[in-house]
């Protein structure tokens, strides 16, 4: 059994503090070969953090580490590679222009004669590296000119051709679709019949009963159970996640939709390099219905965010909020009109960072009564407002005074939801709405959004989470290359069939394609 092995890395009481936050405390877990190890918790539970501390970006406060049974102190990514320890970062520190090889073997390459590039030995262990592990990757094909799935396999590769014995792979299906996702699994499966150590960090629930043998849940920091896998299942998971009983899959009651509030009329932009980024796009969202949008990342969902906003420059076509016609209009405008937008990079677009968590609350609405008094500002109207939506919402912070920046990554999504749901918009632009949160509070934002839904709202929801978008939608429109190629509905469609549409493909016999 996996026990009576020696662990290949252990943790023993790790504690990190950080002004006003014990991010771990006392964490003690043990990692084994041939195992794929999931990690579970809510967003700011800690994972992440010890993560960081394994790969040396963070030094511990107190406890220690251990690798084959001996102590070790990690005081950088360097010495966690010597120590076989790699790490695949959610977003991907790949260089584009540069081929497969040149990028795995970058910083550390082969030479001739110690001193000239050997790229016919780079290729070669390149591809000895990808047959050994079953990666399947053209060491010639340049980064950017590869799939979002087929890039991760690269960063993997990387570390492995470091020497990587434990590899940490943080929020690794984020930008996957299904078919990559379970190609990832047999990969995974894979380095684990070779003796390597999976780290696999995830917020989904259904993916870490299929990707793992054993599950640690870590909850404020510290670790409130163990497990393996084939013991457990996703409603106790998530009580242990969260301390409390969760709603996984919320029923979604009929509704009626009534008429159409938002409509696009073949839109066309550009993305930030002056291409086409959306090519004719029309579409149509009624009161009380969610639209939901599918697509690989990178394929113009954010550009129709975008111009839907109006930070965005429409070059054809026309955009009309009911009565309203959008195209031409300031974001002040369309929000004065009723249209509301939760936005994909919370940092960028969603918040203002070293303003105060009250005036970020009021941003939107703070050049209107109460907030605003002829030409000051009611200090006092702020302050309560924010109080009243940091408590709504459950956003965990100091207080209404502290700043944006002081909020960890899921308690600034939940600001952001928060102002915008409580503003009550005609028409919802809902942009990974979701992203960042654990699934106590991914349950409450689907709930405030299908009561959006039930109240007559219309809601554009574009998501890359499958799950939720089968769960919310009325109906799935799937975007591919810049132009909605198909729509489905969630009732019948399954999470291949989006998949395949996602990647320009067809359903055969349906007479549904995706290209």
């Amino acid at each position: 059994m996996t026990e009576k092995k020696l662990p290949i890395v252990e943790l023993q009481g790790i504690t990190k503090t950080f002004p006003g936050v014990i991010a771990n405390n006392q964490v003690s877990i043990k990692f084994y070969p041939g195992e794929v190890h999931a990690l579970l918790g809510e967003n700011g539970a800690g994972k992440t953090t010890l993560m960081n501390i394994l790969y040396g970006l963070y030094p511990p406060d107190s406890g220690q580490i251990l690798v084959q049974g001996k102590p070790v102190v990690i005081d950088g990514p360097n010495e966690a590679l010597s120590l076989g320890i790699g790490m695949v970062h959610q977003h991907f520190m790949l260089v584009p222009p540069f081929t497969v090889a040149e990028n795995i073997i970058l910083g550390n390459e082969p030479r001739k004669n110690g001193l000239f590039l050997d790229m016919e030995k780079a290729i070669k262990d390149v591809e000895e590296l990808s047959d050994r592990y079953g990666f399947q990757v053209d060491p010639r094909a340049k980064i950017q000119d590869i799939s979002v799935g087929m890039q991760q396999r690269v960063e993997i590769l990387k570390a492995l051709y470091r020497g990587a014995e434990v590899l940490i792979l943080d929020e690794p299906t984020a930008v996957l679709t299904p078919q990559e996702a379970r190609e990832l699994k047999e990969i995974t499966d894979n380095l684990a019949r070779q003796g390597k150590a999976i780290i696999f960090i995830t917020h989904k629930l259904q993916e870490v009963m299929a990707m793992s043998q054993r599950i640690t849940v870590i909850r404020a920091g510290k670790v409130v159970g163990s497990t393996a896998t084939a013991s457990t299942n996703p409603v106790e998971l998530a009580r242990m996640m969260v301390g409390r009983d969760v709603v996984l899959k919320i029923d979604k009651e009929p509704v009626k939709a009534g008429p159409v509030l938002m409509r696009l009329e073949d839109v066309w932009a550009e993305d930030d390099r002056r291409l086409p980024a959306l090519r004719g796009v029309s579409l149509q969202v009624k009161a009380g219905e969610i639209v939901g949008v599918a697509g690989v990342d990178g394929n113009g969902q954010r550009e129709l965010a975008e111009v839907l906003i109006g930070v965005r420059k429409v070059t054809q076509g026309n955009i009309h909020l009911g009565q309203h016609k959008l195209t031409n209009l300031s974001v002040r405008e369309r929000k004065d009109i009723g249209l509301g937008h939760i936005a994909e990079d919370r940092q960028r677009r969603g918040m203002i960072l070293d303003f105060s968590l009250a005036e970020n609350a009021v941003l939107g609405k703070h050049h209107r009564a109460p907030f605003k008094k002829g030409i000051t500002y009611d200090v006092g109207e702020v302050k309560a407002y924010g109080k009243k939506l940091l408590s709504t919402y459950d956003v965990r912070a100091t207080g209404v005074e502290s700043t944006g920046e002081s909020l960890s990554g899921g308690n600034q999504q939940k600001l952001v939801v928060g102002r915008e749901l409580d503003s009550d918009p005609e028409l919802l632009i809902a942009a990974q709405p979701t992203r960042g949160l654990d699934v106590g509070a991914i349950e409450f934002v689907h709930r405030r959004l299908l009561e959006q839904r039930a109240a007559g709202k219309g809601i554009l929801l574009i998501s890359l989470e499958l799950e939720e978008l089968l769960s919310l939608s009325d109906r799935i429109v799937v975007i591919y290359e810049g132009q909605m190629v198909a729509e489905v509905d969630p009732k019948t469609v399954t999470e291949e069939e989006l998949g395949l549409l996602m990647t320009g493909g067809r359903l055969e016999g349906t007479g549904v394609q995706g290209a």
